[in-house]
């Protein structure tokens, strides 16, 4: 088994991107990532210490992970946070993490000291009233404050927003306008199923009608289509003379899955080889009893569906029932 063969699907995908989910445990509630009734959390014991993070980890680093991403829940409000991040920042790659930004300022000389330069922060309103009814909390003033200050400190930021129809898909410009004079990357995620958080196909906003938003709003010559790299998940925009830009994750209308190359490692050590896969393959288990996980990573990498899980067409994900996946903050982002 070589470096090259056991992360390579059955498509000729080559798989260097880890994601590593922390912890389900999160500070907010958002309604498209957790049930209104909250989870079910794993027992403590079946949560991977950081001993084993780091192991798993390494194990992909040593087949081609070049990339190892740290999502939750909300990654920072594991306890050993900083213990994880300084021991995977001794490993050759490019380390990020996705956080909601509510205790991300506490973090930044930490962040500095492992090399960390991008970080993806969750943002679904420019609202605070809005805000505070999506994350079920109040915290809207800490993070957009700690997302200026990631930008001053010399970040680079990306900012998440899932797009809900009639909630605010009506802020799509103020977002965009964000960029103008802040180097910020905002990025338009279309509303996703998973277990609990209500979806409907209606009230998703799709990659079309954002962009036609864009267009009615804009002078089609200010519009500047960027360049994406084979596996990018966005399709970039910037408006002439904006210091940042602005990006599209179509997901569900317009899927990205040729070039996917993403693995992710659950809290509970669980490897799923596609956010929209119902089956997942136990690493923790064969970890603590002694035995080698290649041959599980090879397996789940090489039976991975060409385009989303099977779901081919978006006649079939229209039909997807989202109890046969779990909930999004026991996933990782």
């Amino acid at each position: 088994m070589t470096k090259s063969n056991i992360l390579t699907d059955t498509f000729g995908r080559k798989h260097n991107y880890l994601r590593i989910s922390l912890t389900e445990r999160c500070n907010l509630r958002c309604t498209y990532c957790m049930p209104a009734d909250g989870i079910q959390l794993s027992p403590k014991a079946h949560i991977m210490t950081y001993e084993e993070i780091f192991t798993i980890a390494k194990q992909f680093v040593d087949h081609g992970v070049t990339k190892i991403r740290l999502t939750g829940g909300e990654p920072l409000v594991r306890k050993d946070a900083a213990q994880i991040i300084e021991k995977l920042a001794s490993l050759p790659v490019q380390l990020t993490l996705t956080t909601n930004g509510v205790i991300v300022d506490k973090f930044i000389e930490l962040f500095k000291k492992s090399g960390i330069k991008t970080l993806n922060v969750s943002l679904d309103s420019l609202d605070s009233q809005k805000n505070q009814k999506i994350t079920r909390r109040q915290y809207f003033e800490k993070v957009y404050n700690n997302i200026i200050l990631l930008v001053q400190e010399g970040f680079k930021v990306k900012v998440n927003c899932v797009l809900m129809k009639g909630f605010n898909d009506n802020e799509i410009i103020d977002f965009i306008n964000l960029s103008k004079d802040l180097p910020l990357h905002v990025r338009f995620i279309e509303f996703m199923p998973f277990d609990g958080n209500q979806w409907k196909m209606d009230k998703l906003v799709s990659l079309k009608e954002i962009l036609s938003e864009v267009h009615s709003n804009f002078k089609k010559e200010d519009i500047i289509k960027l360049e994406d790299a084979p596996s990018d998940t966005t399709k970039s925009y910037q408006i002439k003379n904006y210091q940042g830009t602005f990006a599209i994750i179509s997901s569900v209308t317009n899927p990205f899955c040729d070039g996917c190359n993403r693995v992710r490692l659950t809290a509970n050590g669980q490897i799923k080889n596609c956010l929209f896969s119902s089956t997942e393959s136990d690493l923790l288990t064969p970890l603590r009893e002694g035995k080698s996980i290649a041959p599980i990573i090879e397996k789940a990498v090489k039976g991975k569906f060409k385009i989303r899980s099977g779901m081919d067409t978006l006649d079939k994900f229209k039909r997807i029932d989202g109890h046969n996946n779990r909930s999004m903050i026991t996933i990782g982002g």
